[in-house]
């Protein structure tokens, strides 16, 4: 096959967006340049797309809850927008109303153009040169984002990022997926691999706790209804503990649609998952052509625990100038 490169759009600032095919290992996705963004998702004998997403680029940067996007380059929630490595303190940009930094500041990497350094008919390499002090982090990073469409209905996203001081990094990959048409993910049967979760205060902040899952709303140890289950805050939108330390690419996460029969495993090499199910989308006419309204996709974010730079029990999140770090994440999908 050979390779679709596509112009997609123009930033505010004039630089062209490029959108990418991929197509192979029974599924098809669009990747564009902007936010190294997933637009596009599908599988065999599954009419609706597997992830939520805009028909034209023109309604990301105002209206995308950063929908398929590369979060970074610290993805999730650092408090008060601090951080400190050694003796030097450093203050990011603070892009959340309660005075928090939320997915690398308002201009995170999820926001900016990448660019194509390797395409083939199944994957695609994107890269993304990150300055020293942007959104106020120290030192540069050089990061590399791989989609790769595998055998068996296999999407792999492969992150590597490289600094030339040490500082925190933690990339995560952001799509809202859709394994039906029913607009609502709380029908779905979800399991994830995880007995604690990182406890948050009332701005959503870890407090530094992690208390056990066993006889709570977030017990997904064994596989259940989301919608029986909701918790007392009436939202999911927690970190939940997968193990202490990055280690090998395992699974974490399974997700089922009764209504479509659609399975999705998550492997992660990631200590941490956010499972969040979108209980603030409100969002103009997506790839259905309808709007998304409340809960109409959910979120698995594989990545480090939230604001671990902040608290020393959390697994490492400072990358040290000759130990380059790579996250990889598999999103594995089938009908059954």
């Amino acid at each position: 096959m050979t390779t679709s490169i596509e112009e997609f759009g123009r930033t505010a600032d004039g630089e062209t967006v490029e959108r990418i095919t991929l197509i192979g290992g029974g599924l098809m996705a669009k990747v564009m340049t902007w936010g190294a963004v997933l637009q596009d998702l599908r599988l065999e004998d599954h009419k609706a797309p597997l992830v939520l997403g805009f028909p034209k680029f023109e309604t990301y940067p105002d209206h995308s809850p950063y929908f398929g996007a590369i979060a970074g380059r610290v993805a999730n929630r650092i408090a008060h927008g601090r951080y400190s490595v050694g003796d030097k303190t450093f203050q990011l940009d603070r892009n959340m109303p309660s005075g928090h930094t939320l997915h690398g500041g308002s201009m995170g990497v999820g926001k900016r153009r990448w660019s194509i350094a390797d395409v083939g008919s199944r994957h695609v390499t994107l890269t993304l040169h990150d300055p020293d002090d942007m959104m106020g982090f120290g030192g540069a990073c050089d990061m590399t984002c791989e989609y790769t469409l595998k055998d068996n209905g296999t999407l792999s996203v492969a992150l590597t990022s490289k600094v030339d001081q040490a500082g925190p990094v933690n990339l995560t990959h952001h799509s809202y997926f859709a394994l039906d048409d029913t607009g609502d993910c709380r029908n779905l049967h979800m399991r994830i691999a995880a007995d604690k979760i990182t406890a948050v205060d009332e701005d959503m902040i870890v407090t530094g706790e992690t208390p056990s899952v066993d006889g709570t709303a977030f017990d997904f140890t064994t596989t259940r209804l989301v919608s029986t289950v909701m918790p007392p805050v009436g939202f999911f939108d927690h970190n939940f503990c997968l193990r202490d330390q990055r280690g090998n690419l395992q699974e974490s996460a399974l997700a089922f649609s009764p209504a479509s029969k659609v399975e999705m495993r998550v492997f992660t090499t990631e200590p941490g998952i956010q499972f969040y199910a979108g209980h603030k989308l409100n969002t103009p006419a997506g790839l259905t052509g309808q709007p998304y309204k409340s809960h109409a996709g959910f979120c698995m974010e594989a990545q480090n625990w939230p604001d671990a730079i902040n608290h020393k029990q959390f697994p490492e999140a400072v990358v040290q100038p000759d130990e380059p770090l790579r996250q990889v994440t598999e999103y594995r999908f089938k009908k059954r």
